[in-house]
């Protein structure tokens, strides 16, 4: 993949066509330059992929979908960041690994795919030898997918909806179940099932994260029982309770989880017979989770 994909992008399944070298943006509103917001040790994501210090989040600005309850706002509406250059972005993956990363974790990085490879041949080049997480919403494309064999080793989806009206009503995305459960079953093909170092480092595999969102367990149960039927316990799942309602929102969308809500949803995943899975507390819905999108560890000193 080249950056010659910027011309007419079609990196996300938006599909927008646009010229962002030219300084056209997309959905994802954002040029061609990789934009990044934070990167930093993240102990925040599941136990597999923290290790001793943290994973090695490196959070990208912009995004192709735009849910309107999203919690990191100000990155996924590119209102956050700084420009860096391939170079500096392969010499951020290597400060992480030194800072004793456990991985180094890419957030939101679809729209920036070309010069995320291209930062890490050169990164690997240098010495990088983490393994490599791609977070991401799990509405991809199965070309976006493909390109990611031999650079991603740990794959972390979404999985947010089940419903084409829900997946309209909250980020203008229709086709957002069909395309997802696609990209996450082509993710579990590719990764193979979940390897572990002997200190219980996630090294290969896919983590499915499902978010509850208020009002919404009867399509949370939905979407688990689809992506299972599929992916089977080839696959780690992620029941996540850490829904932080943004001002403004309307009704179901204005409260967070309830507990009688999320014990249903963790009560249904076990009878499915998932083997491998996480839960959250509820503290975890929560603006202290959050992470500052300060240019932490971004610009080089």
């Amino acid at each position: 993949m080249t950056d010659d994909a910027y011309r007419s992008c079609r990196l996300c399944p938006r599909a927008c066509g646009v010229d962002r070298t030219a300084g056209a943006r997309g959905v994802c509103r954002v040029g061609s330059e990789p934009v990044v917001a934070r990167a930093a040790l993240h102990p925040w994501e599941e136990p597999c992929l923290v290790g001793d210090k943290g994973s090695g989040a490196v959070f990208f600005s912009g995004c192709g979908l735009g849910c309107v309850f999203c919690q990191n706002r100000a990155i996924s509406r590119g209102e956050a960041g700084a420009i860096v250059t391939v170079g500096r972005l392969s010499e951020i993956f290597l400060e992480l690994q030194a800072a004793g990363a456990a991985n180094i974790n890419l957030v939101t990085g679809t729209h920036f795919l070309p010069s995320i490879l291209s930062a890490l041949d050169l990164a690997r080049e240098g010495g990088l030898s983490l393994p490599v997480v791609w977070n991401s919403s799990g509405y991809e494309t199965p070309g976006a997918v493909d390109a990611l064999r031999g650079y991603a080793d740990i794959f972390l989806p979404d999985l947010k909806y089940a419903k084409s009206e829900t997946a309209r009503e909250y980020s203008h995305a229709p086709d957002y179940p069909t395309v997802a459960l696609a990209a996450i079953e082509r993710m579990v093909k590719i990764s193979g099932a979940p390897t572990f170092a002997p200190d219980g480092r996630l090294m290969r595999g896919t983590v499915i994260r499902l978010l509850l969102l208020p009002g919404h367990l009867l399509e949370a149960k939905t979407a688990l029982s689809r992506i299972f039927r599929v992916c089977g316990n080839d696959a780690i799942y992620s029941l996540m309770r850490q829904y932080t309602p943004q001002p403004g929102l309307p009704s179901p969308l204005d409260r967070k989880v309830s507990g009688r809500e999320y014990s249903s949803f963790v009560d249904y995943a076990a009878s499915l017979g998932i083997e491998r899975g996480y839960t959250q507390e509820a503290e975890a819905a929560a603006e202290s989770f959050i992470p500052a999108f300060d240019l932490t560890g971004v610009l080089k000193e």
